[in-house]
């Protein structure tokens, strides 16, 4: 083999290996659904019956903290992104997604978020509920996708209460807390 084709190896095999860590897999989850009813506020926002999507993109490299059976990860800004009524708001910093596994009831994934509103920033957290068992306890050490990959959500029908549910605080114009129903996929 002549000297060419060696260092056009060499700086074939070094170029890899330096872009390894930033192709890092990833799992992508998303929530698509309808935002209502209103469980709590009076919904200044006018988010009630309006269609919300979450999309967050987290790295398996990603390592959490972890309490009993949640594992807390922190999400680099622009992983998130929120869609309320065709109306996209920009994540403003870092985002927390925990995730509780449980193999006899339900797991749950909490992203928890703040964004720009008009100019005001808000705070958003989104509280999807995903059946018993969706997550094994390899989600404490690095994301994972849940199984089923799809699954329908049930909206909570008391704040705070089981299902799947909305809150935002927006200074001067408060909480609210609305439930969502459709669907989650990874």
């Amino acid at each position: 083999m002549n000297l060419r084709r060696r260092s056009l190896l060499l700086f074939a095999a070094v170029l890899v290996l330096g872009l390894s860590p930033l192709m890092a897999a990833s799992v992508t989850y998303t929530v698509n659904g309808t935002l209502g009813p209103v469980l709590s506020g009076s919904d200044p926002l006018g988010a009630n019956g309006q269609s919300g999507t979450v999309t967050a993109v987290a790295s398996t490299s990603l390592v959490p903290k972890v309490s009993g059976s949640t594992a807390t990860y922190t999400l680099p800004a622009g992983a998130v992104t929120l869609v309320i009524g065709g109306t996209t708001y920009p994540t403003t910093g870092t985002t927390t997604m925990a995730i509780t596994e449980s193999a006899s009831a339900a797991n749950k994934m909490v992203f928890t978020t703040k964004v720009t509103v008009s100019g005001i920033n808000g705070t958003i957290v989104a509280t999807i509920a995903l059946a018993k068992g969706s997550f094994t306890t390899a989600v404490l050490k690095h994301p994972t996708a849940f199984k089923p990959t799809s699954q329908t959500l049930k909206a909570a029908t008391k704040a705070g209460g089981p299902g799947s549910q909305v809150k935002y605080t927006v200074p001067l114009l408060g909480t609210t807390v609305l439930g969502i129903a459709g669907n989650a996929t990874s």
